[in-house]
């Protein structure tokens, strides 16, 4: 082979050179250069190049597991672990995989995901369990988050129930809780009429002086709690109700929510129902409060239409409220809502939301029949205002042309629009327990996130 046929040799390049040459590349071309040879792929994993860079890691996956612990664990700022809580293999690979998060101070934020939301129940937990959970998780995280130097700024329990109930632990081991900016500790209950109930020692969350993002289960909440987390710089709280308890949970005061709301007057407030059979009936008269700032409201799972809840939140949130999620299965025991309890009601309660609420840019119904005349109002009343309407439940009987209101309801709000199709039905309306746990567990996150 002559010179000139000769293959070029990349690997030969100084690495001083090929710094300086990847130094002007933007990033999707310096990750391009990257597959060129081993010796290319060795100087593009450089901390300068991975400033906020965030890790999505799935334990199932070894291939991942090695190339995080080979050539990522030291340039990730922000690492996603994707793993099944339930998995005695995958729980200690967490084990071992926490303890290494613990020691790069380069990583700052951590969040859970978990494939198995369907989690155990507390109750039938044994000790070994609670020790394995302690040794596997609790112990590696307070280690983690008593850094000084690079301290954690985010932590997501990403909704594991057992993981929650340590809340209290891993605010007393910060290091630096000044330096925290998000908290997850809300959860999805395996049983939401019975379980123990997190308390908080609210000196603990006034020393996270950053904190911006606070998730909580409602069972947490108090009217100390409220008054404390005002000298947070909060844009976002995010409440979960399960059960109720009246002997060991004080309802909220309406004085504390008027405070709350006086002092973060532009504050996003996420109010999520999660399985709560009980507290859904008891909604207006045990959660709600006339001054609390609620702008987005999540009904899921909760198997029964509080329609005076719904009529409550229009009057007293009108000023506030931005966003009605309503999910449920298609209708255990009546598709339509009961007239005869709910009789005072003249008007879908959507629609009266859809009128009184000022800020109301997206209402969302599953697993209740909607009369397409109501959605006619909807759109009428909203307009272009209304980015999203989402319903796949409509009695077509007593309509004279399907198309003719899917054409007018685009007019009205200025774009496309017609009910989710039967093959595009979410499959949380069928009786799929898993399902429905996946997409709660979804939903939650996609609050925090948004």
């Amino acid at each position: 082979m002559s010179f000139s046929q000769r293959q070029p040799e990349w690997h030969t390049i100084p690495a001083v050179a090929l710094n300086h040459i990847f130094d002007y590349l933007d990033p999707r071309d310096r990750l391009n250069s990257a597959s060129v040879c081993c010796s290319w792929r060795l100087s593009f994993f450089q901390k300068r190049y991975f400033r906020n860079f965030r890790f999505h890691l799935d334990v199932a996956r070894d291939d991942q597991l090695a190339f995080f612990h080979r050539s990522m664990a030291n340039l990730a700022k922000e690492l996603i672990v994707v793993f099944d809580f339930q998995n005695a293999f995958h729980i200690q690979k967490m084990r071992r995989l926490l303890y290494k998060v613990a020691r790069c101070d380069n990583i700052q934020k951590l969040r859970f995901q978990t494939h198995n939301v369907g989690l155990v129940a507390i109750g039938n937990m044994h000790s070994d369990h609670w020790a394995a959970i302690e040794q596997c998780f609790v112990e590696p995280l307070k280690l983690f988050l008593s850094r000084k130097r690079q301290p954690c700024q985010l932590l997501d329990l990403g909704a594991i129930e057992a993981l929650s109930y340590y809340g209290h632990d891993l605010l007393k081991a910060m290091g630096k809780p000044q330096e925290l900016l998000q908290l997850t500790l809300a959860s999805i209950k395996y049983d939401p009429s019975h379980y123990p109930i997190l308390t908080l020692d609210t000196t603990l969350l006034q020393k996270c002086a950053a904190l911006q993002v606070l998730s909580l289960d409602y069972d947490t909440l108090c009217d100390e709690l409220l008054h404390t987390i005002q000298v947070l710089p909060l844009r976002k709280l995010l409440i979960a109700v399960h059960g109720l308890d009246s002997e060991e949970h004080p309802d909220v005061s309406e004085a504390a929510w008027s405070n709350f709301s006086d002092h973060f007057s532009s504050i996003e407030l996420v109010l999520t129902l999660v399985y709560a059979y009980e507290a859904i009936e008891l909604l207006q008269h045990r959660v709600l409060r006339g001054n609390m700032p609620v702008t987005h409201v999540r009904l899921l799972f909760c198997e029964q239409m509080n329609a005076e809840a719904l009529d409550w939140m229009s009057v007293h949130h009108s000023e506030t409220l931005r966003s009605i999620h309503y999910v449920d299965s298609a209708y255990k025991h009546s598709n339509r809502m009961d007239y005869a309890r709910h009789g005072y009601l003249r008007q879908d309660p959507f629609v009266m939301m859809a009128w009184r609420c000022k800020q109301l840019e997206e209402i969302v119904v599953h697993g209740y029949l909607m009369d397409p005349h109501n959605l006619v109002g909807i759109a009428r009343l909203r307009g272009r205002q209304l980015k999203r309407l989402e319903v796949s439940m409509i009695d077509w009987s007593g309509a004279a042309s399907m198309n003719a209101y899917n054409e007018e309801i685009s007019t009205l709000l200025g774009q496309q629009w017609s009910p989710i199709s039967p093959d595009k039905m979410p499959p949380t309306l069928a009786f799929d327990y898993e399902s429905r746990d996946q997409f709660v567990y979804e939903m939650l996150r996609q609050d925090l996130s948004q």
